[in-house]
């Protein structure tokens, strides 16, 4: 049983318009904490981008007296652009994501037929982490946990009882995370939700998204029991073929994310823009006929 003092404190932060969930977590007032996945508001009509919400993260850090030392990326994104460069001019702290990244990166380089000084080997972010590789934020320690199947990148980060799962699993009522991007794999998915289920039933899980519809208010925590024995797609008793299966015909009748191309371009970059054009504009690429 954690005592008070080591049981890690998590402020959540949702981004309406793409559903996402943001966190904070610290180990007291004054003290020391971690951002997870920030959101950079984007308008696809106009181009525009603003940092509303990303100025509610930061505002709660400098209110309760925190340092901050991590921003951590659950994964290269495909329906949000991080705020972590805003964040970090802000605030400080070093941009972290799954050493697997330069997968994501390989991938997308290709795709979109990036500039020839871009580098698939991870170097836009801080620091890349390890499966197992654990780092302290203040008196917490965390574990970085490898959950690839949505893409080849995924991680989890475990404080104690908290586990931030980004995209792998979603509130047991509406499910699990699509593997139909580039390198995803649903019986990869599968085994990584097997390995994070297998920590204590007591375990707060937080998720990256929400998809309520009309049923009931946004929520982001959950807990592994309640996965266990709710999660309309790997409760117990499912096994691996039959989430396949269930999970490769759903993904099939799934539209592109509304805001994939502009994400994943920004987002394999540790959130930072393409490098301005000689009349000094900034440009994202559209691929036609490709995804």
């Amino acid at each position: 049983m954690l005592s008070n003092a080591q049981r890690p404190n998590v402020q959540a932060f949702l981004d309406q318009d793409s559903e996402t969930f943001s966190y904070v977590v610290y180990d007291h007032e004054g003290g020391h904490a971690a951002v997870i996945d920030p959101v950079l508001n984007f308008e696809p009509k106009s181009g525009r981008t603003s940092t509303e919400s990303a100025e509610k993260i930061i505002d709660f850090v400098r209110k309760h007296g925190l340092t901050l030392d991590w921003i951590l990326e659950t994964h290269a994104h495909a329906d949000h652009l991080s705020a972590a460069p805003h964040i970090r001019h802000q605030l400080g702290g070093k941009i972290a994501i799954g050493e697997n990244i330069c997968e994501v990166q390989k991938i997308f380089r290709v795709l979109f037929n990036f500039e020839k000084s871009f580098l698939s080997d991870g170097s836009q972010f801080d620091h890349l982490f390890s499966d197992g590789e654990t780092f302290s934020v203040g008196e917490l320690t965390a574990t970085v946990m490898y959950s690839p199947g949505h893409t080849p990148a995924d991680v989890a980060y475990r404080f104690d009882d908290a586990l931030f799962v980004g995209d792998t699993l979603f509130m047991p009522d509406v499910g699990t995370a699509r593997c139909d991007f580039p390198g995803g794999d649903a019986a990869t998915l599968y085994r990584s939700i097997e390995n994070l289920l297998a920590l204590s039933e007591q375990t707060r899980i937080f998720v990256c998204h929400d998809y309520p519809g009309d049923a009931r208010n946004h929520e982001s925590q959950t807990t592994v029991k309640a996965q266990r024995a709710e999660n309309i797609h790997v409760h117990t008793g499912v096994s691996e073929g039959d989430f396949v299966t269930m999970r490769e015909a759903r993904d099939a009748t799934l539209g592109a994310p509304r805001l994939i191309i502009p994400s994943v371009q920004v987002n394999v970059r540790g959130g930072s823009f393409p490098p301005a054009e000689d009349n000094g504009t900034v440009y994202l690429k559209v691929p036609l006929n490709v995804l």
